[in-house]
Order: structure tokens, then sequence, then C-alpha cells
């Protein structure tokens, strides 16, 4: 299915009277994969939310291309954060003929997923892998619009020397958390400090008790873990009940709402990456915020970077007049857009240029903005 004539719309329960000129408008359709359900569902429903914004927001000024009118449909998937799952959604929608994708969030799921959307031509805009392997390979559909984990694991690695020279980690073994950890351990080591102890779990576990009894025997000054929410929280949460006091750190996926709600009075003080500047600084974050908050509710981490990619890859096809990826995917490649997020280009590898990192800290129940590291404001 490539096409097809947009016959009817639903707007939430209302009835809506077509206006004539939309009944001959073609749709083009974008997929948009995060999961959906599971413990990490409400970042990929952030992702779904941020996407869609952007896509109605579009649809709503009655776009045109090769001067015909065309409407923009998401179709979204859930990969369940699982790189299986993901290759599985991946060759659906490229079956269903998407003519581009916003997704994944993570970067066990986008890296095997992307190679099927690099086999069919499929550009592919992650607003939240940050695995360094992600572009890594090669391929000219690829690219995501956060700063990667060399940058978020060299930040993470130079802030924890200057809380202790005794540093401990963890990470969940997917590409993400163990990619994050171990530039992390670099940073570290470069920065003066010292890897004294290791650990590894899953991205299903919650009992941490004998990673963390063990990690104690070492006298840590930081501990710095490499997971997602669902994890961390338990995690910090059954750092305090053994005694520990230990700063905690950790990357963008602990950095969201729900982590301070899991781990509750245990949040207080932890410390989080995550790429991109804080919403509230973002050029368009005020508005972003608004807009979004009045259909979604409260942003969690992902929805301003999956608004944008949904915006880079539309923009690309309106710029080259069409939606063949063949035909907009050099456009793409040259993108200079002012998105929600901020300027955005892309280098050689499909990375997004000069991507920031800021560091947050949980007090008094939220994440307060400590420091932006990079960014065009640093060049």
């Amino acid at each position: 299915m490539t096409s097809k004539l947009l016959i009817t719309l639903v707007l939430g329960a209302a009835s809506w009277s077509m206006p004539a000129w939309l009944t001959a408008a073609e749709t083009i359709e974008i997929g948009c994969v995060a999961p959906l359900t599971g413990p990490q569902a409400h970042l990929g429903k952030d992702i779904e939310n941020g996407a869609r914004l952007a896509v109605d927001t579009i649809n709503a000024s009655t776009p045109t291309i090769g001067g015909q009118p065309v409407q923009f449909v998401l179709l979204v998937e859930d990969d369940q954060a699982d790189p299986k799952t993901a290759t599985v959604v991946a060759q659906k929608l490229v079956d269903e003929g998407v003519k581009g994708v916003v997704g994944h969030l993570n970067s066990g799921a986008s890296i095997p997923a992307s190679r099927i959307y690099a086999e069919n031509g499929v550009p592919q805009v992650s607003p939240a892998s940050t695995a360094v392997a992600y572009t890594n390979q090669g391929f000219d559909t690829t690219y995501r619009l956060m700063a990667n984990d060399s940058q978020q694991g060299k930040a993470l690695g130079q802030y924890a020397t200057r809380l202790g020279k005794r540093v401990v980690v963890v990470d969940d073994r997917t590409a993400y958390g163990q990619g994050l950890i171990d530039e992390v351990v670099k940073s570290v080591e470069a920065s003066g400090g010292k890897v004294v102890g290791r650990e590894y779990t899953t991205d299903k576990s919650t009992d941490f008790t004998a990673i963390l009894t063990s990690l104690k025997s070492k006298r840590p000054d930081v501990v710095v873990f490499g997971g997602m929410d669902p994890q961390a929280a338990p995690m910090v949460r059954q750092m305090r009940t053994l005694g520990m006091k230990t700063p905690f750190m950790g990357g963008d996926g602990m950095q969201s709402a729900e982590f301070i709600k899991l781990a509750g009075p245990a949040a207080q003080g932890a410390i989080g990456s995550s790429p991109g500047l804080p919403l509230e600084q973002m050029p368009g974050g005020a508005d972003f915020t608004k807009r979004f908050g009045e259909r979604f509710g409260k942003v969690q981490i992902y929805a301003p970077f999956a608004h944008d990619a949904a915006v880079v890859l539309i923009q690309a096809m309106l710029r080259a007049g069409s939606a063949e990826p063949k035909q907009y995917l050099p456009e793409l490649a040259k993108t200079q857009l002012d998105g929600v997020i901020g300027p955005i280009a892309f280098d050689a590898k499909g990375d997004l240029r000069d991507g920031p990192v800021t560091l947050y800290q949980v007090k008094s129940g939220q994440w307060q903005p400590v420091e932006t590291i990079g960014g065009p404001a640093a060049k």
C-alpha cells in the first residue's frame, strides 16, 4: 500500500464536514515505532504523541506536493523494547509502504531495525537511540536527533569524578546501557578517576540487592547506572534501604518524570544526563509544552525530539516535491531547520551536529538543570 484516497477523518467523537479539496488528498504514510506496552510504555507513548502533534499541525496547514493536496498519516507500531519484535514491525511497516519512520526508542531496537529500513531505502530518524553503533553502520537512511553516547558518557564520567574518584558502574546489557557505561568508564579513567567495580543486570530485573551489596563493599564515591527508569528507580530505592548514601547517576533512560514517581523520596539528589537542552531552554520549548500539554499532558523526555523527527522527514519531502525516499533522501541529508529542540543539521553519519548534553539533579521532587555541555553555543 503506497497511497490511497483519504475518504474520512476521525476527530475525536465529533462529526465534521470535510472540505471538498480534502476528498482528493493523497495520503502519505509515516511509521512511528516505540515500546507501547510494558514498563517503558510511558516513554514510547511520549514519542508517539510528539510525532502525532507534528503530523496534525502540518496537516492543518493544507500541505501540497507537486501541486497535489496531501495528508500525512502516522502508522504506529509497538516494538516492546525488544530487538526481535523491532525487526518484525520494521518489516511490517516496509510492507505497508511507509515513506519514512520516526523511531525507535531503544538502541537495541533501532540497530537491527535500521538494517531492514536501509535495505528497503526507507529513511529512519530516531528521536531517542543514542548508541554510537546505530549511526556507525554506514547506512544513508539512518539519522538521529540526539547527541550520542560517546558525548553523553563523556559528560557523565567527567561529572562523576567531580563527586569522587572511586566510581562503580552497572549496566543492563542492552546496546544502550552497555554502550553508555563503556563510554562512562573511558571518561572516568581519562578524568583521573578509577572504576573500582562493574556489575551487570537486565532490562527486566527489579531486584538488585545482590549486586548492590557487592558494590557497597567497594566503598564507592559514586554509582553510575546505564539503563532505563523501570530499573533505575528500584535500584536507587534499594541502595538507600542498604544504607548506601552514595550519589546515584544515570543517562537519559532514567532522566524522566516517571523515575521520580517510581523512586519516591529515594530520587532526591539523583543525577541524570539527557542529550539536548532542558525543555524550558529549547527555542521552541515553551510553545511546545503548551500545545503538547493541552492534548497529551506532561512531557516525559522524548516528545520534542519525536516531534522534530517527524517535521524533518516531512519537510524533506516538501522541499523535494516528492514523498518517494529516493527523491527526498538527498534533501534529508541537507536538512537545515530550526526545530523545537534547536538548530537541526546532520553530519555525514546522520548524527545531529553539535548536539548538547544536559546534566540534571532531582531537587524537591523535580529534575533541575545543573549544567549543559556542548551544543552550538559551545563552538
